[in-house]
């Protein structure tokens, strides 16, 4: 299994990104809350991650702290929830914020995060509340200093979309947050907190 990686960024374009290691190129998946976190491509990054091995695929996922990689992980336990699901709740909540929903019952919010209908937000209470409150670890949102990219706003537009946000929401979304200078990371979080209120 693969654990946690160190090397040079290569590439990012969410929800996907590229690590060279020792000349071998590692593709992973990450939620947004490790992309806010992302140093400018070329430079050092050590990600822990999670090794998906199923019978027609194999897959790498990568988390910028433990407490992610760890509530990711007990997602994927949950009936129903896939990695694609549990990426998204992870980019929409910070694991703190994601305990203090289950630990409410708050299904109204839990619902408005991609993937997730009521009967899995339902589920997802149940089935967490009591594991979920040894997982609550606070979390500080960084930043690197990033030149902005050509389209922030297409750039936010589609990793909302590989997300599992519909295209129609996601320019309702986009229009109502983006302000002239923001990256793309910067719309993408904003986004993201207003899908959830």
């Amino acid at each position: 299994m693969i654990g946690r990686l160190s090397g040079t960024l290569v590439a990012k374009h969410p929800p996907g990104l590229m690590i060279d290691v020792g000349g071998v190129g590692y593709e992973l998946e990450a939620p947004m809350s490790t992309f806010y976190e992302l140093p400018e491509t070329g430079k050092a990054v050590v990600l822990f991650t999670h090794h998906a091995v199923k019978e027609d695929s194999v897959a790498l996922y990568g988390f910028h702290r433990e407490s992610e990689r760890t509530l990711f992980r007990t997602l994927l336990k949950v009936s129903g929830i896939g990695a694609k699901t549990a990426l998204a709740i992870l980019s929409g909540a910070s694991v703190d914020e994601f305990a203090r929903l289950v630990q409410n019952g708050d299904v109204a919010s839990l619902v408005r995060i991609p993937g997730i209908g009521k009967k899995t937000a339902e589920r997802i209470i149940v089935e967490l509340r009591d594991r979920i409150e040894g997982m609550v670890v606070p979390s500080l949102p960084g930043s690197y200093g990033r030149a902005a990219p050509v389209d922030p706003v297409g750039e936010a537009t589609v990793a909302l979309q590989a997300l599992g946000y519909k295209p129609a929401e996601v320019s309702r979304l986009v229009a109502k947050v983006a302000e002239t200078g923001d990256t793309s990371e910067a719309i993408i979080r904003k986004a993201l907190r207003a899908a959830l209120k």
